[in-house]
């Protein structure tokens, strides 16, 4: 069984660019970038 992983590192920064899906309240780790689940 072939399984990918696939890794995405969220680093630094205000998240302007991902604004206004993120915000002080929801920041960028938890939103659903791929599928409906978070990264965490």
């Amino acid at each position: 069984m072939t399984e990918h992983l696939y890794a995405l590192i969220m680093a630094g920064g205000g998240g302007t660019r991902l604004w206004p899906l993120s915000r002080q309240n929801r920041p960028k780790q938890s939103l659903p970038l791929v599928g409906e689940h978070s990264m965490f």
